[in-house]
């Protein structure tokens, strides 16, 4: 029957070998891969800047390098020269030691062009005769606020920025100030295909469009970056054409460094109609003459435009006044409508005078024109016929002088010198073409066209008449009376 003790002391010797022999291996293992464990580094990147991950060694002669994340490559270095072969496609053509700076112990990665996808745990792993090193460099990456757009409408306002890595925080304010209950918002999160984000807040409007200034400030996640966007939409201004307008723009707090745009629109696009960076103080004016600003207050923040002569076409339109400082951006836009300029009592006065005078003398010239021509034919007719001459010209100049006489009389009424009245009829009366008698105006009053001699009692011849003799009138055989000279 065998011996159950001395088995037992047996196996308990054998496996006090076989500890001993791995713990030996393992010492040995230990000596051969020795380890310095450093402390890890925390690096930021600026997307989409290049950025160092940093890491060093004591340099021994022939050195191995290999950076991982996690466990894909990103870039390895032996024999001397960088080795790709093995390389991940995400960090290809984007990855680079210092090799000059190798043999110092410097063992750094160049990361180009960084991404939202480089962030991480990454290792730098070196390995000499005198023993292997490992750090950890963990990557933290970030898309800076670089604007914030405001735009607003009847009913909203809203407050937009593009490409942020990571998300940031919106928050709201007005002035006057308003209750933090009024301003709710809501807030919409997007991001791309880069996995930056676009962060959109829109607030409605509180009471009327122009009682509020409001503001949006985007603030970065870690907190390193606060920007503020403003606006203020200003009730329209009126001004009549020809009077100097001053259109108000000052910004809401302290600006140091800013620069002022100033835009019109009227149908068309927005113009730049000027500019100005208070840090080089260059100016550009489109309006040159037209419009200007005070340089005297645009160190405070009024940035204020004087239009001198503003035209009811030309100046009518929407305004927009941009102020732009470090992280800050404030618009203030107005609406101005140029009228057209009142006419004061004395100018009105003036111009009806004037309007009297040049009617009065365009209607004595037309009568003088017009009238003259025909007197003068009525006249030639005249010698012809002694009733047409009558009959014709008599009228035309006897209507010819009551439109003279109305004329005149017009005239002195209006610029109030009654006494000349008689003066400028007579004058009128004389630039008639022949002389106008009483009798003239008698005959020219009797409505036939024959003149009816009273029958004279017959006698002796009148002396003197060498045999002449004025015979009775004679009556023909319808009874009429037929005038005629009878010779004795």
């Amino acid at each position: 029957m065998p011996n159950t003790a001395t088995g037992s002391t047996t196996n308990m010797v054998e496996t006090h070998r076989l500890v001993i022999m791995l713990l030996i291996f393992l010492e040995k293992l230990l000596l051969a891969n020795s380890k310095v464990l450093l402390p890890d580094a925390n690096v930021t990147c600026i997307i989409p800047d290049d950025c160092i991950l940093p890491c060093s060694f004591r340099p021994t002669g022939t050195v191995v390098i290999h950076w991982y994340k996690l466990l894909i490559p990103v870039h390895s270095y032996y024999y001397n020269k960088d080795q790709f072969g093995l390389q991940n496609k995400h960090f290809s053509g984007r990855t680079c030691l210092f090799n000059s700076h190798i043999p110092h112990g410097n063992a750094s990665l160049l990361l180009r062009r960084v991404k939202v996808q480089d962030k991480g745990m990454y290792k730098c792993y070196t390995s000499t005769r005198k023993g292997n090193q490992e750090i950890l460099v963990n990557l933290e990456v970030k898309a800076l606020i670089q604007s914030v757009i405001m735009e607003m409408t009847d009913e909203t306002v809203t407050c937009s920025s593009h490409n942020i890595y990571p998300i940031p925080q919106v928050t709201w304010a007005t002035d006057p100030n308003s209750a933090q209950e009024a301003l709710k918002n809501a807030t919409i999160k997007t991001t791309d295909h880069k996995g930056l984000f676009t962060v959109e807040s829109t607030l409605r409007i509180l009471g009327n469009l122009s009682n509020y200034t409001y503001f949006c400030s985007f603030i970065a996640a870690d907190k390193t970056q606060v920007w503020t966007a403003s606006r203020k939409n200003q009730e329209g201004v009126t001004q009549e054409e020809g009077h100097a307008l001053s259109i108000p723009c000052i910004a809401p707090h302290n600006l140091q460094n800013f620069s002022l745009t100033w835009t019109f629109a009227s149908s068309a696009e927005p113009t730049v109609i000027l500019r100005y960076d208070t840090k080089s103080r260059h100016t550009f004016n489109l309006w040159e003459g037209q419009a200007e600003l005070d340089q005297d207050l645009l160190p405070l923040g009024d940035g204020s435009l004087l239009l001198q002569k503003p035209d009811i076409e030309e100046h009518s339109g929407t305004y927009t006044c941009t102020l732009s400082g470090l992280q800050s951006r404030h618009v203030v836009k107005t609406r101005v409508n140029i009228t057209v300029a009142a006419i004061s009592v004395d100018e009105q006065s003036v111009q009806r005078s004037w309007w009297s005078t040049a009617a009065s003398a365009a209607f004595f010239l037309f009568t003088i024109t017009v009238a003259l021509p025909q007197c003068v034919r009525q006249r030639a007719m005249g010698t012809r016929s002694a009733s047409h001459r009558y009959n014709g010209a008599g009228c035309v100049e006897d209507e010819l002088h009551k439109h003279l006489n109305t004329t005149a009389s017009y005239i002195t009424r209006q610029h109030g010198v009654e006494g000349n009245r008689p003066q400028l009829q007579f004058e009128a009366q004389d630039e008639l073409a022949g002389p106008n008698t009483a009798e003239d105006c008698t005959v020219a009053s009797l409505p036939g066209n024959q003149i009816e001699e009273e029958e004279k009692p017959e006698g002796p011849p009148a002396e003197g008449n060498d045999g002449l003799q004025t015979s009775s009138p004679e009556r023909d055989g319808l009874g009429n009376i037929e005038p005629g000279l009878h010779i004795s």
